[in-house]
This record gives structure tokens, C-alpha cells and sequence, in this order.
């Protein structure tokens, strides 16, 4: 643990590199404790204290536990640590979650209540998104404005003038990006169909749209499997991508794609199961 690093300087620098990490800050203390009210620990996802000061191992532990819960879910929560007679006069056992409040109980001798913001600071999700079309171009732009980290990949000859993504790759080879949440839309529309496809699905991810019609993902299926391509990896693409809106232009087309892909990404963090996409009876391509 490095505690005269500056906890602020840190967060500004992993949140500019994409590093996941939990920022716990102290929120309120009662009686004898380690750590004060407005105290601050960065901590990352092995469970490394990377800097800052939160107290001992009376608030340790309880504290480790929930920054792993929140990098899992995405979620902030706020744990409070008491006595056991305290926990008692509550009426709440160890481990046990009230009004937004999630209960442990310190074990020290100083018997201090220590009250625990942890918040999660998570990488950009990452969209992927293949090929030179208006709708392709049309989702990068809106994805980058509502937070995603965007690649955009085509050959660069297909373009009038290059466009703003926060990745370019010229052709379809692209590797894997490196956020943990990952989403990608195939949109060539008969430019590079197939091998952007089979590059997609190189690429695990949360979600694989094909900007097309359903005829035309039966043909380029068809091809695929006949090449080998696994029938589970073609199985996850929603073809036509996106939720069913009455969609016309390539600017409603993304939009359409986007709350999708939103409904996928925030089901975790709602409790929700994962949810699979449905098909839509939208025609594109």
C-alpha cells in the first residue's frame, strides 16, 4: 500500500488508462477508529490496496469483499462496520443489507462504527464495430457519446474521409479489445460481408449484431458453417441487429442498435439475468 501517493492524482490517471479499480472513501465514523471521515483508498481488482488510508484490518476485510462485489456488478454500495452489540440493537446480523446499508461487524477491540462508500470505477465498454457504411458510421458516433470506447474497422480506402473513433483499423483485422465488457456490430452492407463476420466472431463479447436482413445472415450462415465456423459462435448474432423501432434512416438504424445493446449491458447491473437479444422484425441491408 503506497498512502502518500495522491489518491485523487491516481484515480485521474487510472481512469484515463482504462484500469479498473474501487474507490472506498470513509463517510462517516463513530467512536474510536483507525481512519476518519473523508479518508480514501484506491483499490484494485487482485484486492491490492494501491493507495490511500481506510484503517486496519477491523475494516479490511468487509471492505475488500464489497470492492470485489462492485467490480463484478458495477455497482456502488455503502457497507457500514459495527460492534456487535450495535449490529444487535439494529436488529441485523452480519452480512445483512438494509435500506442500502450492507452490515458488517468489526472485530477490534476499539469497537468503532465506520461507514464505507465503495465505488466502482470501470474501464469504457468497448464497441467494435466493422465496416465503412452510414449506419456504421452513424454508431460510432453516437456510441462515443454515450461513454463507449469505439474502434472502428474497414479498409480506409472505403472512406471520403476518416472518421472520429477512438480506434482505426485498417482491414478487419482487429484483435480483442481490452475492456471487459465488449459489444460488436458487423455493418459492411456487401462490403467485406463475410470476412468482417468471421473476424466479429473472433472477438468474445456480449453481444454480436449484423446490420442485414435475416435472408442475408441465412446465406453468409450457411457460407461460414460450411467453412468451419462453429453453429454456437453464429448462433449469438442478432441479425438484423437491433430493437424494433420503425427504424428507416441509418441514424434511427444505430439507435435502434445501441438501446440494444444498453438492455444487454445493464441487465447485470439492474439484477437482472443477462439478457439474450430478440429478434426484431426490422428489415435492413
Amino acid at each position: 500500500m503506497t498512502a502518500h501517493v495522491d489518491v485523487l492524482d491516481l484515480v485521474s490517471r487510472l481512469k484515463a488508462a482504462d484500469e479498473p479499480f474501487v474507490l472506498a472513501t470513509v463517510v462517516r465514523t463513530v467512536s474510536v477508529t483507525a481512519a476518519k471521515a473523508g479518508a480514501k483508498a484506491i483499490i484494485r481488482p487482485d484486492g491490492r490496496v494501491e493507495a490511500g488510508w481506510i484503517g486496519g484490518g477491523c475494516a479490511r476485510g468487509a471492505t475488500l469483499k464489497a470492492a470485489r462485489e462492485a467490480l463484478a456488478d458495477g455497482r456502488s454500495r455503502l457497507i457500514s462496520i459495527q460492534p456487535e452489540d450495535l449490529l444487535d440493537e439494529l436488529g441485523v446480523k452480519p452480512g445483512e443489507q438494509r435500506a442500502g446499508v450492507k452490515f458488517a461487524k468489526n472485530m477490534c477491540p476499539s469497537q468503532g462504527t465506520m461507514d464505507i462508500f465503495v465505488e466502482p470505477m470501470l474501464p469504457r465498454p468497448s464497441l467494435v464495430v466493422l465496416g465503412s457504411s452510414p449506419v456504421a458510421l452513424a454508431l460510432a458516433g453516437q456510441a462515443r457519446q454515450l461513454g463507449f470506447h469505439v474502434t472502428l474497422a474497414a479498409p480506409f480506402g472505403e472512406f471520403a474521409e476518416m472518421p472520429e473513433a477512438d480506434r482505426l483499423v485498417d482491414g478487419f483485422g482487429i484483435g480483442a479489445p481490452q475492456s471487459a465488457q465488449r459489444f460488436v456490430v458487423v455493418s459492411t452492407q456487401g462490403k467485406g460481408d463475410e470476412a468482417a463476420l468471421r473476424a466479429a466472431l473472433g472477438i468474445e463479447a456480449g453481444y454480436h449484431g449484423f446490420v442485414g436482413s435475416r435472408r442475408k445472415m441465412a446465406a453468409l450462415r450457411q457460407s461460414l458453417a460450411g467453412a468451419g465456423v462453429a453453429a454456437e459462435a453464429l448462433d449469438r448474432v442478432k441479425a438484423p441487429a437491433g430493437l424494433d423501432i420503425g427504424a428507416i434512416t441509418p441514424e434511427e438504424i444505430a439507435l435502434s442498435i445501441l438501446a440494444e445493446i444498453v438492455v444487454v449491458r445493464r441487465a447485470g447491473q439492474r439484477g437482472e439475468a443477462p439478457r439474450e437479444p430478440q429478434g426484431s422484425s426490422r428489415k435492413s441491408g
